[in-house]
């Protein structure tokens, strides 16, 4: 692969981490100890009355089990991103982690963090 290309992937991939963090540190806070792991805050409680304390707390468990669905997805992508970046690094991104074949370009154009071949992936 040429360095232009290679460095184009490398940007888009550092773009694509950018908006990721950004995106969880909206709603999750980065955990110091690993690397890609972040840990949804719970929805704060605004207080109320009777009934609807009860409706409140359903609504904010609700939003936080969705939150914590949405920062799985978000760390994995980010993990792959990283993954990838390290490939860059160590001269070994666009290649199969399974067969060790080279990744189609037009792939790695519309997945740049892709980690398999198609046929891998399809298995």
């Amino acid at each position: 692969m040429n360095k232009k290309l290679l460095q184009e992937f490398k940007q888009n991939l550092g773009e694509k981490k950018e908006t990721l963090e950004k995106e969880l540190k909206s709603f999750a806070k980065k955990d110091s100890r690993l690397k890609d792991d972040w840990d949804s805050r719970f929805p704060k409680y605004n207080g109320g009355s009777g009934g609807q304390i009860l409706e409140d707390a359903a609504d904010q468990v609700e939003e936080y089990s969705t939150l914590l669905s949405i920062e799985y997805n978000l760390e994995l992508r980010l993990k792959n991103i990283n993954l990838a970046l390290e490939k860059i690094r160590m001269k070994k991104y666009g290649i199969c982690e399974k067969c060790g074949k080279k990744i189609l370009i037009e792939r790695l154009k519309v997945c740049p963090e892709a980690r398999f071949c198609v046929n891998c992936e399809k298995e």
